[in-house]
């Protein structure tokens, strides 16, 4: 926008009335309060949007917009910077793929944080995750760290699957242990394009912002590449060998091996145990990130790492995004963080009965089948207050 449209657009008196030198000055003084006002709003909005929404119902999943080479693809899909968006053009039948792992990575940071006060909710819109986000918490850490890693499982997968035109099966290096008599071979999981194309295209929005040498910005772009590099790395460092055996009835006389990623779950966990050590970190004079308590070992490129201390997720706070812990299900026996004690921070619980019907009393059928009754039981259920 230029600067004369934009002094318009905020409803700035234009040059030609007649001002006095005080009122010019009153003028000058409130347009520049206007428009750091406005340049801060725009920055929040910018920032707030995220890669991440590409997880949610968006275009990337609807098939009549899924067209190789076609400019309406990346246009609609909102929260890419510019150099995702050109990766996006270039790439076009990678962003469904993109769109699983981000879904991934939140479905994965809602099951980890499930018993939790911050339960990694998302809200509708495209940050996904609110403001709670624009905090460097070892929540938005982990949140960074899962979602890289979400890339990086479906993205090597779907070369595996044949789904994307510029990568295949894997051509990782046979594994030196391997039993000379089996077979290195079949179609791995490809993680070394899987890491590559997450990288280029997670770390794309981190890499072209620009702020000032040992600002607050700056150490968030550090924080970020470096959680991001952690949650691939997750991925990379847990993928295994995978073997099936051949031979006559199952005598496994022959072997044939492939790399193969380990379930997201075992990631998720990996992931949330270097969450409960994350590192607390701040910039140093040249710029760098260094751990606040120097006696702790530093940080590795696996361990997660963060810059301010958590909110309150206690209570609804607007300007933090906490979303408070008021209506959330507690377990009343429990004396862990989804005990009601720990959960309602302190402020009691109610009681309610619900009807829940399961199956049960299941038995096997010549053949075959199984087939269960309906039982249904009234369970005491307890909410925060």
């Amino acid at each position: 926008m230029e600067f004369h449209k934009l002094e318009k657009s905020i409803g700035i008196l234009s040059p030609g009335v007649a001002l006095g030198t005080a009122g010019r000055a009153m003028s000058s003084k409130f347009f520049l309060m206007a428009l750091a006002i406005f340049i801060s709003f725009a920055q929040v909005v910018i920032e707030g949007n995220s890669w991440w929404s590409l997880g949610m119902n968006n275009p990337v999943q609807m098939s009549e917009v899924y067209i190789i080479g076609a400019q309406p693809l990346c246009s609609q899909l909102a929260g890419l910077s510019q150099g995702q968006k050109k990766l996006c053009h270039l790439y076009q039948d990678h962003m469904q793929y993109i769109g699983e792992g981000a879904k991934t990575g939140i479905k994965e940071c809602q099951y980890q944080f499930r018993h939790r006060r911050w339960n990694c909710s998302t809200v509708d819109n495209t940050s996904v995750f609110g403001r709670v986000m624009q905090i460097g918490s070892r929540e938005t850490a982990f949140t960074y760290a899962v979602s890289a890693a979400g890339v990086v499982n479906a993205m090597s997968r779907a070369c595996r699957e044949g789904e994307l035109s510029t990568c295949g099966c894997s051509r990782a290096a046979r594994p030196k242990d391997l039993p000379r008599d089996w077979l290195w071979g079949g179609c791995g999981d490809n993680i070394d394009y899987g890491y590559r194309f997450a990288k280029e295209f997670v770390d794309a929005r981190e890499r072209e912002r620009i702020h000032a040498k040992g600002s607050y910005e700056s150490a968030r772009i550090l924080m970020n590449l470096h959680n991001n590099e952690a949650g691939r790395r997750t991925v990379y460092n847990l993928a295994d060998v995978a073997c099936k055996c051949h031979g006559v009835s199952g005598s496994c006389s022959l072997k044939t091996c492939w790399l193969q990623l380990a379930d997201f779950r075992k990631v998720g966990d990996a992931l949330k145990e270097k969450y409960d050590s994350a590192a607390a970190m701040r910039l140093n004079s040249r710029g760098k990130l260094v751990q606040v308590n120097s006696r702790f070992n530093s940080p590795t490129t696996q361990d997660l790492v963060y810059i301010d201390p958590s909110p309150d997720y206690c209570v609804r706070n607007e300007s933090t995004g906490s979303l408070g812990t008021q209506g959330r299900l507690c377990n009343k026996t429990s004396e862990g963080m989804d005990g009601c004690e720990l959960m309602c921070c302190g402020r009691g619980y109610d009681q309610f009965k619900t009807v829940q019907t399961e199956r049960c009393h299941c038995k096997f059928h010549w053949c075959c089948y199984v087939k269960c009754k309906k039982c249904t039981e009234i369970v005491d259920q307890f909410v925060c207050k």
